[in-house]
C-alpha cells in the first residue's frame, strides 16, 4: 500500500568535543588538544520512486552522525556523516517547529533540513602569552532537530478520475505500458499509478465514491493528488445506467474537497464502448452531452479509439 503522508523526527549530528592535551616531547611542550568535528547535516532529496515514504512508516526517528572528538595531537576530529532522506518528487514538507514549508518537485532536488552542531575547540585554541598551558576546552554544540510532516502530492499533466471500475487502470496500461494492477473490485486501484505518453505524465487516480471528500472510503487520501494535474480526464463506463448521475457524483466530491478542481480543463471519456451497439452508444452520448460536449469514446479493444485518444491528449495544452 502506498504511504502518502508520514510524520518523522530528524536529528542533525552533535559536534565533537575539543580536548585538553599537551605535547610530551622534550623541548616541544605546549597544548595540543584539537577541535571536535562538526555534526552531520540532514537533507531531503527527491526521487522518482512513489513508494519512497513507505520506509518511514515504521521508523520515525532519523539521526545524522555525530562529529568525532578532537585529537591529542592537534588534529581535528572527523566530521559526522550527513544523512540524506529520500522522498518522492511531489512531496510537500512541513516543519512543525518553525512552520516552514518546502516542496520537492524535481528528481535529485536537495533541501537542507537540519544543520549539524559545531565541534568544540581544544585547549590549543586557548593558548596565549598570558596562558601558555590552558586547561580549558569546549564541548561540541548539539545539532538541530525538527519534526516534519511529509505529504506526497502527485505531479502529473493529466489525471484519470472516475468511479471504481470505470476502466482507468486498464486504459493507463494501454496508453503508457504502466502495468497498473487491474481488478473488478470496489476499489480497483488502491494506490495511484503513473505512466508516460511521449513525455506527458498521466496519473490514474484510484476510484472515488460518494462521500470521499468527507473521508468515506479511501477517497480523501487521493483527492489531494488531483490538485496538481493540469487536465482531468473524467472516465465514465458505458455500463452505467446513470451516466449523468455518475458524472455529478464525482464533480460533487471534487467541489466539496476543493472548488478550484472544478475549474480545471476536463475531458469526458466514455469507456468500454465495445460492449454496446453503435445505436446504444449514441443514446448514451446524448445523455451526457447536455452537461459537457467535450466527449471522447474509447475501448481498450479498439485500436483506432486508443489512437484518437492519444492524439487528443498529446495535442492538449499544458
Amino acid at each position: 500500500m502506498l504511504t502518502d503522508e508520514v510524520k518523522i523526527n530528524i536529528y542533525a549530528g552533535r559536534g565533537g568535543d575539543g580536548v585538553v592535551a599537551f605535547d610530551k616531547v622534550m623541548m616541544s611542550l605546549g597544548p595540543t588538544g584539537g577541535k571536535g568535528g562538526n555534526g552531520g547535516n540532514v537533507y531531503f532529496e527527491g526521487v522518482s520512486d512513489l513508494t519512497a515514504l513507505n520506509k518511514y512508516k515504521n521508523k520515525r526517528e532519523h539521526y545524522a552522525e555525530d562529529g568525532k572528538n578532537g585529537g591529542y595531537d592537534r588534529s581535528t576530529g572527523r566530521n559526522g556523516k550527513d544523512l540524506t532522506l529520500t522522498v518522492p518528487v511531489g512531496s510537500a514538507l512541513h516543519n512543525l517547529e518553525t512552520g516552514e514549508d518546502f516542496e520537492i518537485t524535481k528528481i535529485e532536488e536537495r533541501i537542507s533540513a537540519a544543520k549539524g552542531g559545531i565541534g568544540g575547540r581544544g585547549n590549543m585554541y586557548f593558548k596565549s602569552p598570558e596562558n601558555t598551558s590552558p586547561q580549558e576546552s569546549e564541548e561540541g554544540k548539539p545539532g538541530e532537530n525538527f519534526s516534519f510532516i511529509i505529504e506526497l502530492r502527485l505531479i502529473a499533466d493529466i489525471g484519470f478520475i472516475g468511479l471504481p471500475n470505470a476502466g482507468k487502470s486498464s486504459l493507463l496500461n494501454e496508453l503508457t505500458k504502466a502495468n497498473a494492477k487491474v481488478g473488478n473490485y470496489e476499489f480497483t486501484t488502491l494506490e495511484p499509478n503513473l505512466g508516460a505518453l511521449d513525455g506527458i505524465i498521466i496519473a490514474d487516480i484510484p476510484g472515488l465514491i460518494e462521500g470521499a471528500s468527507s473521508g468515506k472510503g479511501l477517497g480523501i487520501k487521493f483527492l489531494k493528488h488531483i490538485r496538481r494535474t493540469k487536465i482531468l480526464v473524467h472516465c465514465i463506463s458505458l455500463e452505467s445506467d446513470d451516466l449523468v448521475g455518475d458524472y455529478q457524483t464525482i464533480r460533487s466530491e471534487l467541489g466539496n474537497y476543493n472548488k478550484e478542481l472544478l475549474e480545471k480543463k476536463e475531458i469526458i471519456l466514455l469507456t468500454k464502448t465495445d460492449l454496446f451497439s453503435k445505436e446504444k452508444v449514441e443514446e448514451k452520448i446524448n445523455q451526457i452531452s447536455k452537461i459537457n460536449k467535450n466527449i471522447e469514446l474509447v475501448s481498450i479493444h479498439d485500436w483506432d479509439s486508443l489512437e484518437r485518444l492519444k492524439n487528443k491528449l498529446l495535442k492538449s495544452e499544458f
